[in-house]
């Protein structure tokens, strides 16, 4: 209990600093005000007073920054990018995401050369960073920013500080008429930042640097604790391809400098130019403390910023029925008595639907409404899928047939019902306010059992096909060699005998690579059920899964999955899965149930000994705005117990990134480096590169360590996955795409 106690007095007294820093500044915040010259004439005080700035660049710690010092801007939202920078033996990878407008996190690698502390000629390093804008730049303020530097890491880059930056407009600046624009730069430092010219310890001293700690774990205790010193930078851009930057650093690197000998440091200012060499690449390279050159590579993607345009075939527009007055026979419903009628409608609509990325699954059809089951092969948002499918049943739709009920299927397993009127797309196809009228009169719900009149091609089952694709396997933060990779040609087949059945087989074969090449072997103190993955990379030749899995609807807002079979590359078993998620809730409850045994080593169809039950309960919620999260709680593979938090952000053209974490009952003794398991999550779409519709995504996980701790089974074809994207929120996210 006292432990706990501990922990949370030294959380309070953490976020204590964070308000007292916080108001501080608001106080503060005049001083940082520069003034920005205003037009002759004075100001619209009611108009906006500040415009957006392109894209700041990085630090050489992969943040908005000077070059060494951190800056007060934010990028852009939902930017992503990655930096690289390189200066007196050390190497810094980090990603960095800009989650919301006010916020971003960073994950970054470092690397040490002649770190002669603890017995380390290189030292490797990873650390998250997180930055919270407090103040938005206007007319007469700065941008002000809080960060928090290497808060979840060994520690060694730990920081925190408090940065303003504002930008002016060069040629009213003072009497200087320089051309472009200038940005001033000035903050406080704790931790490494606080290093030199210090001004003092306003909350304490900090706790000393343990080089024997294994890092993973908030170091409430340090934040803003130490001396603080200043620190400050002006950035000149000419030009809008090119900076000139000069920096006054608070970064003595002590550590580096002093405690070891990584480099010699002579002075605290550091020189830098920028070129922006394309739209997405900076470069730029430095002159640092005096005695050292530096150069750095930055790449920023943005999902709303595609490097294509998205080109797909229009459309087809909506075929307006003939007046009821003007051609009353057009309109009569004695063609639904035919017993033909609902194969010839059928025998219509499937080319069209196939034109349009669509394959119909069944059709059942009444005088005055139709209602159509269709797989979404192509289009990344379901409203676009829905939109195709509405309007090729107005192509081909006797005129007496006004309901049209729309229903997306996965695996043969319904998702949803969404209801329009075809009045309704008729009347507004070209109305200003087309999405959102078309939206309040549609409705959505589940989906009704197949009726009886229901009729599908006679060619859809059983189905079979079989593809040849690259495939490439990711090794991470090895202490030899950082990032390791096997690429190689995987060889899928798929066979489906009914609606809901699938049998599916991958088989894998390596064409290069070195992840078999590391020697760092497993100590792990757990059942070793992620580790020995150096063992699983020997064979070239491997079966990656062959299974027979069943879908079906066991009844209203219920979904279920029943797998067996090698489900991975290291388990095979049993898996079963039951969802509860209504149509137009935010909220979807799932459990889980899984008894796996361990493959050998060869990827063949051996087992080892050791096998486990795993399974859990899984709550699942939509917070909007691309927001999603799930809450796992249960045994995991290596039979700890525990929970993992996991929080998405998905674009609407179907960029993913988020973040998770995992606490079990394995103490941070037994996990080893890293304490717990956590990582970030990231898939982008292959059409954002592409220019073209496809549902396909490549994407990976990044841990900074793997260890046996929190690890789940990879399941082939989890529900939820397959179900949001058709359900209401996900559907209303992305309406306008109903008209595309």
């Amino acid at each position: 209990m006292q432990i706990y106690l501990d922990r949370i007095t030294k959380m309070v007294g953490a976020l204590w600093r964070l308000a007292v820093m916080f108001v501080l500044l608001i106080a503060l915040g005049p001083a940082f005000g520069f003034a920005q010259s205003i037009p002759a004439g004075g100001a619209d005080e009611d108009a906006p007073s500040f415009t957006p700035l392109p894209p700041p660049s990085l630090n050489f710690y992969g943040s908005p920054g000077i070059i060494d010092m951190p800056s007060g801007q934010m990028l852009p939202d939902g930017q992503f990018t990655t930096a690289i920078g390189y200066f007196g033996g050390q190497t810094r990878y980090t990603l960095t995401f800009q989650a919301l407008p006010w916020a971003s996190a960073s994950f970054r690698y470092n690397k040490i050369k002649n770190w002669n502390m603890g017995g380390f000629s290189t030292y490797y390093d990873r650390g998250f960073d997180m930055r919270f804008r407090l103040h938005k730049e206007t007319r007469y303020w700065p941008e002000i920013t809080l960060g928090l530097q290497d808060f979840v890491g060994t520690g060694i880059y730990s920081a925190e500080y408090l940065v303003a930056t504002k930008t002016l407009n060069a040629p009213g600046f003072g009497a200087a008429r320089l051309p472009g624009k200038l940005k001033l730069t000035g903050g406080l430092g704790w931790g490494r930042l606080g290093t030199s010219g210090s001004i003092g310890s306003p909350f304490g001293e900090r706790p000393a640097y343990d080089p024997s700690d294994t890092g993973g774990k908030p170091a409430y205790d340090q934040w803003f604790r130490g001396p603080v010193a200043p620190f400050g930078g002006i950035e000149w851009m000419p030009n809008d391809r090119t900076s000139v930057k000069f920096e006054l650093s608070s970064d003595a690197y002590v550590t580096e400098t002093q405690t070891t000998s990584v480099f010699e440091r002579k002075s605290r200012y550091n020189f830098g130019v920028e070129y922006q060499a394309t739209r997405r690449t900076r470069l730029g390279a430095y002159y640092m403390y005096g005695s050292e050159f530096g150069i750095t590579a930055q790449i920023q993607l943005n999902p709303v910023d595609p490097p294509a345009l998205m080109h797909s075939p229009a459309p087809h527009p909506v075929k307006l029925r003939p007046s009821r007055v003007g051609s009353p026979e057009a309109w009569d419903s004695k063609w639904a008595q035919s017993s033909n009628a609902p194969l010839r409608l059928r025998d219509q609509l499937e080319p069209i639907l196939r034109e349009n990325g669509l394959i119909l699954e069944t059709l059942d059809v009444s005088a005055n409404s139709a209602e159509l089951r269709f797989r979404n092969l192509q289009y990344m948002s379901f409203a676009n899928a829905v939109g195709r499918a509405a309007r090729a049943l107005a192509q081909v739709m006797p005129a007496s047939v006004e309901t049209f009920r729309l229903i997306p299927v996965s695996l043969g397993m319904a998702l949803s019902a969404v209801t329009i009127r075809r009045s309704d797309l008729e009347a507004l196809e070209f109305d200003d306010n087309a999405t959102d009228a078309l939206l309040a009169v549609t409705g959505f719900g589940d989906a009704p059992q197949i009726g009886e009149g229901a009729v599908m091609p006679s060619d859809l089952y059983p189905e079979s096909n079989f593809s040849v694709l690259p495939y490439s396997t990711n090794s991470y933060f090895d202490p030899d060699q950082p990032f390791r990779i096997d690429v190689g040609v995987a060889f899928r087949g798929r066979y489906r005998p009914a609606p809901g059945w699938i049998v599916s087989g991958t088989i894998r074969h390596r064409l290069a690579g070195n992840i078999a090449d590391s020697r760092r072997y497993s100590n792990s103190v757990l059942p070793r059920v992620r580790t020995d993955l150096v063992l699983y990379a020997q064979a070239d030749t491997t079966l990656n899964n062959l299974y027979v899995a069943k879908q079906w609807r066991p009844g209203k807002n219920l979904y279920a999955r029943a797998t067996v079979g090698y489900l991975e590359s290291m388990y095979g078993g049993i898996s079963t899965e039951l969802l509860w998620k209504p149509v137009n809730s935010r909220l979807g409850v799932g459990i889980d149930a899984n008894y796996v045994r361990k493959r050998d080593y060869d990827q063949q169809f051996g087992f080892q000994e050791y096998s486990v039950f795993t399974g859990y309960l899984r709550t699942y919620y939509d917070f909007g705005g691309g927001w999603n999260g799930r809450l796992d709680i249960g045994r995991y593979l290596a039979g700890d117990v525990g929970a993992t938090a996991t929080l998405n952000r998905e674009f609407d053209n179907g960029w993913t990134l988020g973040g998770f974490f995992t606490m079990t009952n394995v103490s941070a003794e037994d996990f080893g480096e890293g304490s717990f398991d956590k990582g970030i999550l990231l898939k982008i779409p292959i059409g954002w590169f592409l220019g073209k519709p496809s549902r396909q995504k490549f994407g990976t996980t990044i841990r900074p360590i793997q260890r046996d701790g929190g690890q789940q089974l990879f399941i082939p074809n989890p529900l939820f996955g397959q179900i949001r994207e058709a359900h209401r929120q996900a559907l209303t996210s992305q309406w306008v795409r109903v008209w595309e």
